[in-house]
């Protein structure tokens, strides 16, 4: 199965002609505007007929078959994905954080520690989730200093645990 990537949520209707005010997750919401078939979770192709920025964070789309406001209504909530293959690509030191999710976790000397699950953002700082054997999860601040090695094409990153200290509280 082809991975995808979130692009923008419904956040509800614009007007009376069917157009949907989306919250993007794009570096500006224009990105958005280069993609002309989104898709849903549960596989719905919407094909993008008209597009405008509106405020920071959002836009207004206009889809091929959505002509009211009933029909625009209908999608508040709804995801809007697109394969990851279409995606541009990244420079060395970048990528995107569905290029991640299902890498091996591996400590400083190699040894699993599982795999990364998801990736999070809960406003201070993004959050990288780690999925272990035993069916644990554990949620690491992702920085350079935590995640200090992310190898794609090997399928691995590299996780600084911190050592057990005595004086040292760990969350657990």
């Amino acid at each position: 199965m082809a991975r995808t990537v979130l692009l923008a949520a419904v956040i509800g209707a614009q007007g009376l002609k069917g157009e949907v005010k989306v919250k993007t997750f794009t570096a500006t919401p224009e990105a958005l505007s280069r993609y002309r078939v989104l898709h849903t979770g549960a596989g719905r192709k919407l094909v993008v007929t008209a597009f405008r920025s509106a405020k920071q964070g959002e836009a207004v789309i206009a889809f091929e078959g959505v002509r009211d406001r009933a029909a625009a209504e209908a999608l508040k909530g709804t995801e809007l994905f697109v394969d990851r293959a279409a995606l541009p690509g990244t420079e060395e030191d970048e990528f995107y954080h569905a290029d991640l999710i299902g890498l091996e976790a591996r400590d400083c000397e190699g040894r699993m520690l599982g795999k990364v699950s998801a990736l999070h953002n809960f406003g201070a700082s993004d959050v990288i989730e780690l999925q272990r054997a035993d069916g644990d999860s554990v949620h690491l601040a992702f920085t350079r200093e935590t995640v200090p090695v992310i190898n794609i094409a090997d399928g691995f990153i590299i996780v600084a645990v911190p050592e057990d200290d005595e004086d040292t509280d760990h969350v657990e």
